[in-house]
């Protein structure tokens, strides 16, 4: 079982990363918790991963954090919740902000991320609310040591994941000339801004 990687960035963009790890490159996929975290090409990063196991292939999920990992993992298992739609939650919302929804049964903000239905996201709440208590004690001193996005800036890159994501064309240009972001912001913080934006019923 592979549950950690350090090695140099070579890939960096809103689909799947690539970390050279002594030469042997690893294809990871991530929330966007993690994307605008990372360092740029060709520096070090430090991943903690959860590999899944279909026949169709192997999937290899990188966090930045043991803790975003363990909700990743927490998500998966309820029913109904896929690693796609476990991403989308983490990618919409921090981590704190996605535990603070479970603990206190915000349903109306879970059923603003794509693909998460009123049904889904009582199950969430049912199912990981006492869960969420536990990781919400580790997140915090977790997240406190995570640097900060560094700039590169991709307007058209953000906007394409917006589309992705299942959202019109207006909206995601919309939100994304609502958030008034500078021209050198990265492509990830776009997005996540973007999403939040949207997931404040402004979509």
């Amino acid at each position: 079982m592979i549950v950690r990687l350090q090695g140099i960035l070579l890939e960096k963009n809103t689909g799947p990363i690539v970390l050279d790890v002594h030469g042997v490159g690893y294809e990871l996929i991530v929330p966007l918790s993690t994307l605008s975290r990372l360092p740029g090409l060709g520096q070090s990063a430090c991943l903690y991963t959860h590999l899944l196991i279909r026949e169709d292939g192997h999937l290899l999920y990188g966090f930045v954090s043991s803790t975003e990992r363990d909700l990743f993992r927490e998500l998966i298992k309820v029913n109904g919740i896929g690693p796609k739609i476990a991403l989308a939650l983490l990618s919409s919302l921090e981590g704190d902000e996605l535990l603070d929804c479970l603990i206190q049964e915000r349903i109306n903000t879970l059923i603003r991320v794509p693909g998460v239905g009123r049904k889904t996201a009582e199950r969430l709440v049912l199912e990981l609310r006492d869960r969420a208590e536990k990781l919400a004690r580790e997140l915090l001193p977790a997240q406190a040591q995570l640097a900060r996005p560094l700039p590169a800036a991709q307007y058209g890159d953000a906007e394409a994941a917006l589309i992705q994501l299942g959202y019109k064309p207006a909206e995601a240009q919309r939100a994304l000339q609502s958030i008034g972001c500078s021209a050198d912001e990265d492509s990830a913080t776009l997005l996540r801004l973007a999403l939040k934006y949207l997931a404040g019923g402004h979509g």
